[in-house]
């Protein structure tokens, strides 16, 4: 359970990086240096959440199942 909590924070951490690069991006101001930060955290933090998925899949964390 703690599991796919911590996996729910990150996602969260990225949708909100994802909001503060647009609202620097559309800025008059020209933020390149925020909007270059927003990009890496958010890109930093996508990498850790699936290497996070693998390791969780590898452990026995979590596992696939089908449609059915």
């Amino acid at each position: 359970m703690l599991f796919k909590v911590i996996v729910i924070v990150l996602l969260l951490f990225v949708v909100f990086n994802l909001v503060m690069g647009g609202i620097h991006l559309a800025g008059k101001k020209g933020d390149s240096d925020k909007l270059l930060r927003s990009l890496t955290w958010r890109i930093g933090i996508s990498v850790a959440v699936f290497l996070l998925l693998l390791i969780g899949q590898a452990v026995g964390l979590i596992s696939p199942h089908g449609l059915s």
